[in-house]
């Protein structure tokens, strides 16, 4: 078996979407996506393992954690390996190749999602030293069936797009940066500068301009926004990217306005479904998709482990 790092070409593409479609078929990753990550952030790296045969048995990637300050010690890293080809040692290089490739960035450490109904890939990790260090509850409204909802913002509130209104990036990153220090979570979520937010959470592939509501005050200021994110491995399912509201507006049931109007932009684009995920600590958020009808699925972990074996890529 050899470990090689993914030149991301079509047919590298199409063998690393095959494996983590075996392992979680339900996640299977979109290559837009993959491409869209590995032009925004060139630190990270994906990896096949193949057997002499150039059987593809094992998939994995590392990078950034986009999600935290680029000076976080770790780096985010997923494994993949079908049921058939495991207990093999195929797991372990993957995971050493992506140790290998944090190390030579000047990371100290590896964090890892794993979903709570899959108990050999949490072993697999608590077998090499890592451990939990954050929950995620995840959610899903499944939309057959469901009628538009009525959207009536608090007073003096309106909601717009951002297809409507392109001017008002600027103003939702104000909100960004008011609201993304506040959600819970391992460690404090990254706004980033302005570029990096609107290529990250406006233009990104698959975020849609006319699903990325905006809530607007009296005098015209950026008080909440929700967006969604649909993937092309994902087809039908979109995922609540991000839904935030300043502290000023809070508790004036801005949130699952904004909430209802994205579920009747879903409805009205064919959707067949919506997800969320929220820290466990989250529980305004979580009591509001609660009220909306959403309903629990598997919880998603966060796992934090030390660097593995020693294993060097091309």
């Amino acid at each position: 078996m050899t470990i090689r790092r993914m030149a991301l070409s079509d047919a590298d593409l199409a063998a690393y979407v095959s494996v983590f479609g075996t392992v979680t078929p339900d996640e299977t990753p979109d290559p837009v996506q993959i491409r869209w990550r590995d032009e925004r952030y060139p630190d990270g790296a994906w990896f096949l393992a193949e057997t002499r045969g150039s059987d593809v048995v094992g998939a994995a990637s590392v990078g950034r954690a986009s999600m935290y300050d680029p000076s976080y010690d770790a780096f985010w890293a997923e494994v993949a390996v079908p049921p058939e080809a495991r207990r093999h040692g195929v797991g372990s290089a993957l995971l050493a190749a992506c140790s290998a490739h944090a190390r030579a960035h000047g990371k100290a450490s590896l964090i890892a999602p794993a979903r709570e109904d899959r108990p050999d890939g949490i072993a697999f990790l608590e077998h090499r030293g890592f451990a939990v260090v954050d929950r995620a509850k995840i959610v899903r409204l499944d939309l057959a069936g469901l009628e538009v909802p009525q959207v009536r913002p608090p007073a003096g509130v309106r909601i717009v797009t951002l297809g409507e209104r392109p001017d008002l990036v600027e103003a939702v990153y104000a909100v960004a940066i008011e609201t993304y220090q506040d959600i819970p979570g391992d460690e404090p979520m990254y706004a980033g500068s302005l570029d990096e937010f609107r290529q990250r959470d406006v233009d990104r592939p698959g975020i849609a301009r006319d699903a990325f509501l905006v809530a607007l005050d009296e005098d015209g200021r950026a008080v909440g926004f929700a967006s969604l994110l649909l993937e092309g491995g994902r087809p039908g399912v979109g995922v609540h990217d991000m839904t935030a509201v300043v502290c000023s507006h809070r508790g004036r049931g801005l949130a699952t306005t904004l909430k209802q109007a994205t579920i009747g932009w879903a409805i009205g684009a064919g959707l067949t479904a919506l997800e969320a995920g929220n820290d466990e600590a989250n529980t305004p958020m979580r009591a509001v998709n609660h009220r909306l009808g959403y309903r629990p699925l598997p919880d998603w972990l966060l796992l934090r482990g030390p660097l593995f074996g020693g294993i060097m890529t091309p």
